[in-house]
């Protein structure tokens, strides 16, 4: 069955390399600690301000991916990025400081997978031969744009989220054995359940995932065992529970331990952190440290990336709008495994 935003990529697009850089919670309450390649000790990494910040996380991840491809930025044909500050001034400056071709983003925290759906886009038609794809938030800046000023030291409920300060950033490149590929894609809908709290995102996103999901399946003739691990962006605990009821609704029953959220594990099980972590880094941290990893290690042959993103603004919010939300997918394998 045909379904509507499948793309199958042929040529199969590596995965070439990938860098993280973070902040210094990131540093000492993150378990994927030890898996990114620059950590501060300060959210503002050197810089002036936290919007200075953020793109030096940007700027870092993307030099240190390129490092690790033997690359250098006069190499790279394209950089894909984004992130959630107004007019994304964060990419747009560490894209001036890159000096390439630059396509801005915005699918809000589902930036991560729709960067990497661009980028093998760019590479199958063979307009690229590298290009770097990813996404950043910094939490100081995102927190007093969408929520509170930090200083003023509002109080969260439980089913509010922690914006991580990170930044991932892969490089892709034609099809090189031995790395990851990008073989299937589905671009999401934005979906509307008519939510309106911000402090709640992972309800509001939940749905948009299952979308995804469901379309991505049908669309493939694939079937949720079929994946060694189906991996959403940041749902957190409150989402992912609602994302996996909604899939045991419709029949889909997978191990528990096959269905992991960025979000729900990004900080491990401590409380501080509410219902666990967001920000447009969020699944680019995990999937670009601890997901690639697994792959190259052959924990993983076959994985399904579903980024989530909620597409609101604050002057949306201020109006009393609901919440539409999205969830971009890709279908990665590693040699070997490209199945019908």
């Amino acid at each position: 069955m045909v379904a509507r935003g499948v793309v199958t990529f042929n040529s199969r697009p590596s995965i070439r390399s990938v860098a993280v850089a973070a902040g210094p919670l990131e540093k000492k309450k993150s378990p994927f600690g030890p898996l990114f390649d620059k950590l501060y000790d300060s959210e503002l990494c050197g810089e002036e301000t936290n919007e200075k910040a953020h793109g030096r996380l940007i700027e870092d991840a993307c030099g240190l991916a390129l490092e690790k491809a033997g690359a250098m930025p006069a190499d790279a044909d394209f950089l894909l990025c984004g992130d959630l500050v107004n007019e994304m001034t964060p990419s747009n400056f560490a894209a001036a400081n890159l000096h390439l071709p630059y396509l801005g983003l915005f699918s809000a925290c589902a930036t991560s997978v729709s960067s990497l759906i661009v980028s093998a886009l760019l590479t199958e038609t063979g307009a690229s031969r590298l290009a770097l794809a990813g996404s950043a938030s910094q939490h100081n800046s995102i927190e007093r744009q969408f929520r509170y000023p930090v200083e003023y030291g509002f109080q969260k409920g439980p089913t509010a989220q922690w914006t991580v300060t990170a930044a991932g950033f892969a490089a892709v490149t034609p099809c090189e054995p031995g790395y990851p590929g990008i073989r299937r894609a589905t671009v999401g809908r934005s979906v509307d359940y008519g939510l309106t709290d911000p402090l709640n995102m992972g309800a509001a996103m939940a749905p948009a995932a299952f979308d995804t999901l469901s379309r991505h399946l049908t669309g493939t003739g694939s079937r949720p065992e079929d994946y060694d691990a189906i991996i959403t962006g940041d749902l957190g605990r409150v989402g992912s529970s609602l994302f996996r009821q909604m899939a045991r609704e419709e029949g889909l029953e997978v191990r528990r331990s096959k269905w992991r959220d960025a979000g729900e594990e990004f900080y491990g099980d401590d409380p501080s952190f509410f219902a666990g972590a967001s920000g447009a880094g969020c699944s680019a941290a995990v999937y670009f440290s601890d997901v690639f990893k697994r792959l190259m290690d052959g924990e993983y042959k076959r994985v399904l990336l579903i980024a989530t993103g909620a597409l609101l603004s604050p002057l949306s919010f201020q109006q009393g709008e609901s919440i539409p939300c999205t969830a971009h997918a890709v279908e990665i394998t590693m040699e070997g495994e490209d199945r019908p």
